[in-house]
């Protein structure tokens, strides 16, 4: 048992004893570090997380760097199965285009909606669940009637309306999937946001005088940073996943763009003579959905207050 002399100081008693340098005695570890080194010692998360860097790499760089364009026809090849004796390793489609510059196409286009409406649905979340919560009252429920009001819609069904008036393009498409999947979001940041506004620091921000949108933006918002990060990392497989269905129904992304969809639509057709048409955006697609799923599990378990 260590026993502090006389002109020792705790710190350095503690340091003595192995609890680290002074330096971080007195630093302490933020929410933040402490999840960092948290998330590093799961490994399947971190390996998910470095395999998904790798195949979003390698969808940005790999259409240029391979010589296949990936809506040029080989017409002496249409269908050849994957070889590494000619330029078409993973073979060809029914037209004769490759079909690994065409995976990684379809990867850059499904990733960037999965990206970009997740980044939109989440930022329209935690502004309508936010403002919800901290107001309560008539604002409070009027605002969360027309989330059920949207629940209720028949998400299909408006997402063919709105593919067929305002057409499949690719903002068009985002603008579609944004439209019904921001509700979770809202619902939980909601939540989250009754919980803290009668807090300490938000009494002491309103008795200063601070407005309601300062309070919520500068104030409520940063102390929901932690669930959102663990959603939006949930929330990206499912878009990707919903632009894919889309695109299978012919509702996405149309020719002669691609995505992971469009692919695997194209080889459901000729899946019983061409398997690899469907094997390789099909394998592609669920390596991404797991990867997502495993760094979601990792981000909310270093997240949780109970393991600090």
């Amino acid at each position: 048992m260590l026993v502090p002399k006389k002109n020792d100081s705790l710190v350095a008693v503690l340091a003595s004893a192995g609890s680290g340098t002074p330096a971080d005695l007195v630093a302490g570890r933020s929410l933040w570090s402490d999840a960092r080194r948290r998330f590093l010692r799961n490994r399947a998360a971190v390996f998910s997380l470095l395999l998904l860097l790798l195949i979003a790499a390698l969808c940005v760089a790999g259409p240029w760097v391979l010589p296949n364009a990936f809506d040029s026809a080989d017409w002496d090849s249409m269908s050849n199965p994957p070889t590494l004796k000619n330029a078409h390793i993973w073979g060809t489609d029914d037209a004769g285009r490759d079909l690994l510059v065409r995976c990684l196409v379809g990867g850059r286009i499904s990733l960037m909606v999965g990206l970009l409406a997740t980044l939109a649905s989440v930022s329209l979340g935690i502004v309508w669940g936010a403002t919800a919560g901290f107001i309560g009252g008539r604002v409070d429920a009027l605002m969360m009637r027309v989330v059920d009001m949207m629940y209720a819609v028949p998400y299909l069904l408006i997402a063919i309306l709105l593919v067929t008036i305002l057409g499949r393009e690719f903002y068009l498409v985002v603008i579609t999937i944004t439209v019904f999947s921001w509700m979770d979001m809202a619902r939980v940041v909601r939540g989250q946001t009754m919980s803290l506004r009668s807090m300490e620091f938000v009494e002491a921000a309103r008795a200063m005088g601070v407005s309601t949108p300062r309070i919520i933006f500068a104030h409520i918002v940063p102390n929901l940073l932690g669930i959102v990060v663990i959603y939006t990392t949930v929330t990206v497989p499912g878009v990707i996943l919903t632009e894919s269905v889309l695109s299978f129904l012919g509702l996405g992304i149309q020719e002669p763009m691609t995505s992971w969809g469009v692919l695997i639509q194209d080889g459901t057709k000729v899946m019983e003579v061409s398997p690899w048409i469907l094997l390789f955006p099909g394998a592609l697609l669920s390596i991404t959905l797991y990867c997502f799923n495993f760094i979601g599990d990792g981000m909310r378990d270093a997240l949780d207050p109970k393991e600090r």
